[in-house]
């Protein structure tokens, strides 16, 4: 989990850091994993990925951006619509950019760019982490004391419902073989 987390918040896109997270605290609420070790890895792996990112934006900066952005979807148009917002809001967006997906990961690295503080830095991007998974943390334990009563009754119906899947994928390629042979003699094929 804290690696995901990790490579998720130092700018890596497609990493479900959050997916993984609450997967976690799904199985804390279960009572198969430790709800506050999780808490404390996800925390930590938040707050060293951000700075790693941090890092990255404020030694590489805009060189490494031009360079290799476009494969973590960071151009250069993108970059400069960070930087402007960074500059009216910084540490608001330092901590509520952990809510949203894309600013997650691109959130140190354009701190980096912009040359924040980094004490300034650090002590947002660690309110942020502490919100963001104190709330996932807890909507996960809390679905993961309901999961095993969700379980049996999911497995119940689970067969019901593939099969019902499968009629309708039945009908589905049914009605468009129809459709090509009525095309095909229709047009004298």
């Amino acid at each position: 989990m804290a690696g995901f987390i990790f490579l998720e918040d130092f700018g890596t896109p497609f990493v479900p850091g959050e997916t993984v997270l609450i997967a976690a605290a799904v199985y804390a609420g279960a009572g198969r994993l430790n709800v506050v070790l999780v808490g404390l890895l996800a925390v930590t792996a938040a707050v060293l990925g951000d700075n790693v990112g941090f890092v990255i934006g404020h030694f590489a900066g805009r060189e490494a951006v031009a360079r290799w952005g476009r494969y973590v979807l960071l151009t250069e148009e993108r970059l400069a619509k960070a930087e402007a917002f960074f500059a009216r809001h910084g540490g608001k967006i330092v901590t509520v950019a952990r809510f949203i997906d894309g600013l997650r990961q691109a959130n140190g690295i354009v701190a980096g760019i912009t040359e924040m503080p980094w004490p300034s830095f650090l002590l947002f991007n660690a309110l942020g982490a502490v919100a963001w998974v104190t709330c996932w943390v807890s909507v996960g334990y809390a679905a993961g004391a309901d999961i095993t009563p969700i379980y049996h009754w999911f497995s119940r119906v689970a067969v019901y419902v593939l099969v019902a899947a499968a009629v309708v994928v039945a009908g589905l390629v049914a009605r468009r073989v129809l459709r090509r042979r009525r095309t095909s003699v229709g047009s004298g094929g």
